[in-house]
């Protein structure tokens, strides 16, 4: 539980994890595009005698991981936003309003972003390129997209945004509960891998897609804790070495 102390100053941001990683992540993805390593890794999880993706009609990829998690990160949402409102009221959640605000702010925009997006860029999923059984013609991610009555829409990867998002519970036990918050690090990251595979898995989404859903992730809840909970000492300076997880 998240200490209702007086917030204490938040340690210096590490620069080169926070957004040098994020950077070249991102550069090497738009290199990525000169390869096939999408469309190679998408093959690994299609099976051309049946002629669908192995998991298209798996009831766990389906049910469970893709509608029941989402249920369950939707209402932790719904609580995220009742403690908040309930912070300008109950006197035990009064110190904890802004770590609460910026957990809903992030939650919210971190999840939001991927509809609009998905529907400016046009991107055709696995399961409707002619590769794989459909009828829509493969473009990489900054090339034109072929004309169609159906446009994609399929990047970034909303499914992994919905495990990616909770990167906002490392942000908001940072200060607080440092230890706790690597560990909710390491939850996030696993519970937005553990999705996108599985997505990967039903030919929703290539490889990349999910990567580039927890790129912009983790900036904007980065961001949104920069502006509404960073607070380091006066004499402290935005480092740029390397620490052990300690962004």
């Amino acid at each position: 539980m998240v200490s209702t102390a007086a917030r204490p100053a938040s340690r210096p941001l590490n620069a080169w994890l926070c957004l040098g990683v994020p950077a070249i992540a991102a550069i090497t993805l738009l290199l990525l595009e000169l390869t096939s390593l999408d469309m190679d890794l998408a093959k690994r999880f299609y099976d051309p005698i049946a002629g669908e993706f192995i998991g298209r009609h798996s009831y766990f990829l389906e049910d469970i991981l893709h509608d029941r998690a989402k249920q369950v990160v939707i209402a932790f949402s719904m609580f995220a936003i009742l403690g908040f409102v309930s912070s300008f009221f109950m006197e035990r959640l009064k110190p904890l309003k802004r770590e609460l605000g910026c957990l809903v702010l992030s939650l919210a925009l971190a999840t939001s972003f991927v509809t609009p997006v998905k529907a400016v860029t046009a991107v055709q999923c696995p399961w409707s390129l002619e590769q794989f059984g459909g009828h829509e013609t493969y473009s990489e991610l900054l090339s034109p997209r072929p004309h169609t009555d159906k446009p994609g829409r399929c990047w970034p990867g909303g499914h992994a945004a919905t495990g990616f998002t909770l990167f906002a519970l490392f942000f908001v036990l940072r200060d607080r509960r440092p230890r706790l918050a690597r560990k909710a690090f390491v939850f996030a990251f696993a519970l937005g891998s553990v999705f996108s595979i599985s997505r990967m898995m039903q030919g929703a989404h290539f490889f990349s897609h999910n990567v580039w859903t927890a790129i912009f992730c983790w900036l904007i809840c980065l961001g949104v804790y920069y502006y509404i909970l960073y607070r380091p000492d006066a004499k402290a300076e935005l480092v740029t070495k390397a620490e052990p997880v300690s962004t």
